[in-house]
């Protein structure tokens, strides 16, 4: 992709919008301030996490507490010998794909990472999204071609294994050569791109399998995919709550139930 052309009035109504919007929910606002001061601890803690969080904070809106579910969910896959890959459905500039890529190089694992995106910015989305005229500000936006995203890993050391896959998640998750999966990242923001990503790529999702939903309680339009999908297919997992947005659950084969995933 060229230079992408900025149009700062619209970079501006657009949070501002949102903002307004998003200040009704004081769950929200609450939410915001506990992610401000883990942020500024991770800016500065020695451990293991945060020394990989400064490494890709820069690229990725995954919120400190959706990141350390990934964190927990790559090392509870390689420790427990999930089959599968690693498959991330919306990776914008790459910063959650990276954090993936690193933990499994801090756990010397080996496994393909898919990183599914348009890699040309948010599609639109449709009257499907409740929230649809905040949604619809969005469009365009988290934009990162796939050569900065290679660069961005190339330059952490963490591109090896790494399959791109470029288009709308309707059409390229329906003819992907993933064949099982560990980890599933669903980051899709919008009603039909959740959706895809579930009907196309959850019963590649190996049994005891992570599956991490980032936008389930930030955008309506995810969730009620989610809740459709799973009302629809009889699955009653128990998602656990990382954040405001994130939940978790760990596939399993017992009447679609799930197991609440290990801390």
């Amino acid at each position: 992709m060229g230079e992408r052309e900025i149009n700062p009035q619209a970079l501006f109504r657009r949070p501002l919008r949102e903002i307004l919007y998003r200040l009704r929910d004081p769950a929200l606002v609450a939410d915001v301030l506990v992610r401000g001061c883990t942020t500024l601890w991770d800016r500065v803690s020695p451990s293991e996490f945060s020394r990989t969080y400064r490494q890709v904070m820069g690229h990725t809106m995954c919120s400190n507490a959706r990141l350390r579910a990934l964190h927990r969910g790559v090392r509870y896959v390689v420790q427990n010998e999930i089959r599968g890959d690693l498959v991330e459905c919306g990776c914008a500039r790459g910063g959650s794909a990276a954090f993936m890529a690193l933990t499994l190089k801090e756990l010397r694992a080996h496994r393909r990472l898919w990183l599914f995106d348009t890699f040309e910015g948010l599609p639109a989305p449709t009257q499907d999204d409740p929230d649809y005229n905040i949604a619809k500000l969005w469009t365009g936006g988290c934009a990162a071609s796939v050569e900065e995203v290679q660069d961005f890993l190339t330059g952490l050391g963490v591109n090896n294994n790494v399959e791109f896959v470029s288009g709308l998640f309707q059409q390229s998750l329906p003819r992907s050569q993933v064949a099982e999966i560990a980890l599933l990242h669903i980051d899709g923001d919008w009603y039909e791109s959740v959706k895809a990503c579930l009907e196309h790529l959850y019963d590649k999702v190996a049994p005891g399998g992570w599956i991490q939903l980032d936008d389930y309680g930030y955008w309506k339009g995810a969730r009620r995919a989610v809740d459709e999908f799973l009302l629809k297919r009889g699955i009653r997992p128990h998602l656990e709550k990382v954040d405001y947005s994130g939940r978790v659950f760990r596939k399993t084969t017992e009447s679609g139930t799930s197991d609440t995933p290990p801390q």
